[in-house]
């Protein structure tokens, strides 16, 4: 299946990758507790169903094109990171130029197609967390990120801001896979399952 993916990539209108990645030295004036990487990959691609109606089916160009974009995105973030097992969090975004519907984006991210083999080749089993944007070239989208297995887990709550300067045009689309090789830099604000019941009742003391 990789080998036939990896076939169709010259045949999903790519223009051109950007390539994102920052490594946290120092937060708050003290070094993590382990180094910490994060990373963006964007491919802009032709946007298949400019000047198409809003009634137009989808589904046959997705599953022509969000496989191989799936492929291409995932293989560069592991080689950026490091390899598949450092990577903890994962995100996904899209962002569609001003002549395309903001279903455009969401019909190449939102799918099996794209989001089950992202999952898949990052080996994660979590929801992927993700943002959708319709806007000019140049506009950054912050690509929220957390735990591709435990979806719980506070601690890598966090964003990847994403930008490609001429990208998209407004015939195009940007699709970005993000993630990260750790947490946020000294988490601490606790886990969503061991957090306690909180509810509006239980803090009547604070809300009155």
């Amino acid at each position: 299946m990789q080998e036939r993916i990896g076939n169709r990539i010259g045949d999903i209108g790519l223009r051109k990758l950007s390539l994102y990645r920052e490594d946290t030295v120092t937060e708050a004036g003290k070094a993590p507790v382990r180094p910490v990487s994060r990373a963006s990959v964007a491919a802009v691609v032709t946007n298949p169903w400019v000047g198409t109606s809003a009634d137009t089916d989808l589904s046959a160009v997705v599953g022509a094109i969000a496989p191989p974009l799936a492929k291409l995105l995932t293989d560069r973030l592991i080689e950026a990171l490091g390899g598949v097992d450092e990577i903890e969090a994962f995100g996904k975004a899209a962002i569609v130029g001003t002549a395309g519907e903001i279903e455009h984006g969401g019909a190449l991210i939102h799918t099996p197609y794209f989001g089950n083999l992202v999952r898949e080749f990052l080996q994660g089993e979590s929801i992927i967390c993700f943002a959708d944007a319709r806007a000019d070239a140049g506009t950054e989208l912050v690509v929220p990120l957390w735990h591709k297995e435990h979806a719980a887990t506070r601690s890598h709550y966090q964003t990847v801001s994403a930008r490609v300067p001429d990208a998209p045009r407004a015939d195009e689309i940007v699709i970005i896979a993000a993630a990260s090789t750790g947490p946020r830099p000294h988490p601490r604000i606790g886990d969503r399952a061991t957090d306690p019941a909180v509810t509006a009742h239980t803090l009547e003391a604070v809300l009155s």
